[in-house]
């Protein structure tokens, strides 16, 4: 497939974050961000924030039941 070249400018922020995780990933910039077009575009990435989101709702209890007790034993001190 022929490749066409794209510009687009960002923060120097956002093209850092983009650098290391598309090096965490083990692909260039262009092939990471083609990724994240394509996943955006098919709607998986919003299937997955909803899956996440509904995976959060149903466990949120478990959750903050971990999270009172790491902070109960946090005020536990010994004698």
């Amino acid at each position: 497939m022929a490749k066409t070249q794209l510009g687009a400018r960002v923060d120097e922020d956002v093209a850092e974050i983009a650098r290391k995780r598309a090096a965490d990933l083990g692909l260039s910039i262009g092939d990471y961000l083609a990724r994240l077009v394509q996943d955006d575009a098919s709607g998986l990435r919003a299937r997955s924030v909803d899956a996440a989101a509904r995976f959060l709702a149903e466990h949120q209890g478990v959750f903050d039941e971990a999270e009172e007790a790491q902070q109960a034993s946090r005020g536990v001190r010994a004698a």
